[in-house]
This record gives structure tokens, sequence and C-alpha cells, in this order.
């Protein structure tokens, strides 16, 4: 008699683990094998960050389920498991089994998001920036700000015209940037609602948006045509060259990337205001008449013209009239 395989249904499934001792608060079952592969896991989708999993020896019969989410693909390569699920969004992730320090075994869930945003190894500078210790101005509706803790700034909650993050001087906001996850960025483009914040942000002294992602992130778009963003972003840098787009890789060199402009950006204007303060001091001599032309100058200038006039002597009215209607006052001298 033949033993019958029993078959999972192609269901990704969420539950809260039962054991009040572990550090991993959630199980994930993925329909890989007869019995499918059970993880204990810190959190119920890699969102922000990779999520940290452990095995679990089994699935518990009264487990609270939270989530069942319909697969699409569940295939495992390698020393990695790829997860596709039936849904719009938080659809794709993987799960990698590695070693880590000590050769310990360790096992990553992450998605496309997570694994980009995955941290550089670099170490960010503590100096203040080009124009001193900030008042940031944060704009009112941001929803998660940054808060610049680790740059030597304070930040003030006010609603902005336009941009997230600004600096003002004299009480007048000069510069502002405008901060954008690759999401909002496409969803900008698409709905055209960047050209109009791009048209605000250009009317300040300066201005920028900075993108908390990588530019090579845009050509790895499922949901939307790589070319479609990439055109769009091109235009509006041709439509608006003087709001630069920059990429930062990370949200944490973005939020670097914006408190070393807005430094750079405050010094600048104050250098130029103070310019302008002498320019306008200082008492203005009158008019000074340009030095009359000579009469061998005229001279010259008629015999290269087709005018007839004498090597010597006075010269014709109408010659002089002509050599003054050829140099009118401030046009630059004819070479």
């Amino acid at each position: 008699m033949a033993h019958s395989e029993v078959v999972l249904p192609a269901e990704f499934i969420v539950a809260r683990n039962p054991d009040p001792d572990s550090s991993l608060p959630f199980l994930i079952r993925l329909p890989l094998g007869p019995a499918g592969v059970v993880l204990k896991a810190r959190d119920s989708w890699p969102r922000t960050a990779k999520v940290f999993c452990h095995p679990s020896t089994e699935w518990p019969a009264d487990a609270e389920i939270l989530e069942r989410v319909p697969v699409r693909r569940c295939e495992r390569r390698g020393a990695a498991i790829d997860l596709v699920l039936d849904r719009a969004r938080e659809n794709t992730s993987q799960v990698v089994f590695t070693r880590i320090r000590a050769g310990r075994e360790a096992i990553f869930w992450q998605s496309a998001r997570t694994t980009r945003q995955a941290r550089p190894n670099v170490g960010l500078p503590t100096r203040r920036s080009a124009g001193g210790v900030l008042t940031i101005l944060v704009d009112a509706h941001e929803t998660y700000p940054w808060r610049f803790s680790h740059q030597q700034a304070v930040t003030v909650r006010r609603a902005l015209s336009a941009g997230d993050y600004g600096v003002e001087l004299d009480g007048v906001v000069t510069a502002a940037v405008e901060r954008k996850s690759l999401d909002d960025l496409v969803s900008g483009l698409t709905t055209g609602r960047l050209r109009y914040q791009m048209a605000g942000l250009a009317a300040l002294a300066r201005a920028a948006v900075v993108v908390e992602d990588r530019y090579s992130a845009v050509y790895r778009l499922e949901r939307v045509r790589p070319s479609l963003v990439a055109d769009g972003l091109a235009e509006a840098q041709v439509r608006f060259p003087d709001v630069p787009i920059v990429f930062c890789e990370t949200r944490a060199l973005a939020q670097e990337w914006t408190y070393r402009f807005l430094g750079a950006a405050l010094e600048q204007l104050a250098m130029a205001a103070g310019a302008d303060l002498v320019a306008a001091r200082l008492r203005p001599a009158g008019d000074v008449a340009p030095p009359a032309p000579t009469v061998p100058a005229i001279r010259a200038w008629a015999a290269t013209n087709g005018y007839r006039v004498a090597d010597r002597g006075r010269l014709p009215g109408h010659v002089t009239a002509a050599f003054r209607a050829a140099h009118p006052p401030g046009a630059p001298p004819s070479s």
C-alpha cells in the first residue's frame, strides 16, 4: 500500500509565537517540502531591515494565525529560498541561510528593499556644517521626520511651502530639501506631483531633492517600466536645472547630505547678503563720461569704412556723426 504524501496548501502563513520565553515573537511557514519550512522570526515582514530568524521544530496546532497569503512561487536556490506572494505590495522576499561570526549559522529574511538599503561600510563625520550649528525647519506634514541626532543641528517643526527640510536667513526660508523614498519618487513621477514640488523648490534661492536609495534601483523596478522612471527623472532635471536630484543610497547618508547641503547654502547666501549690504552702503561717485574719441581714431575708422578723409586738418561733421552712431555709449569697443 503506497503512503500518500501530505501536500500543504500553497500559502504563506504568519502566526504569533506561543513560546513566551522566545525573543522572536512570530512564526512563519513556507510551503516548501512535505512539512513546510517553519521559522521563528523577529518581525512579520522585512519592511525596514533584515529580519533575524531561527528554525522551529514544528508548527503548533493551536497557533494564532495573523495572516494567510496565497503563494505564487516558493523555491529553494542554493542557500536561499525565494518567496513570491500573490498580493500587490510586500510580495517578494528571500530567506537566506548563512554563517556569521565564528562560523555560527544564521538565517535572515530580507526583501529587495532591505537588501538595497543595507548599511554601507562608512562612518559619518561629526564635524559641524559650513553654516555652523544649524536650526533646521522640518515640515509639519512629515510623518517620520529625520531628527539629525548625529549632526550638530536642532530641529523646529513648521509648515513649509516647499520641501521637507529648510533653513532660513533673516526670517525667510532660503534653502530647502525635498526628501523621497524610491517608492515616493516613482509615485511623484507617474502622477505628476513631483513636477509641482520641484517648481516650488525652484522658487527658493537654493533647493534639492534627495532620494534614500541608489540610482541603480530605478532599473530594478517591477511594477513600472524602469525606462519610464529614468526618462521622467531626466525630464525633471532638465526642466528644473537649479534643483538637483541626488541619490544617497541610505536614509542615514541622505540625512547627512541634506545637513551638509543646507549648511553650505546658508553660508553662501549669508555671504552674498553681506556683500549686497556693503555695496548698497557705498555712495556712487556719479556717472563718469567715457573718454572722447581722438581724431586719429576717428580718421582710422573712417578710412576702413569707406569715408574719404584728408590725412590732416579738421574732420567733416558727417564723418564724426557716423563714428558716434557706430559707437553708442556703453557699447563694447570695436576691434
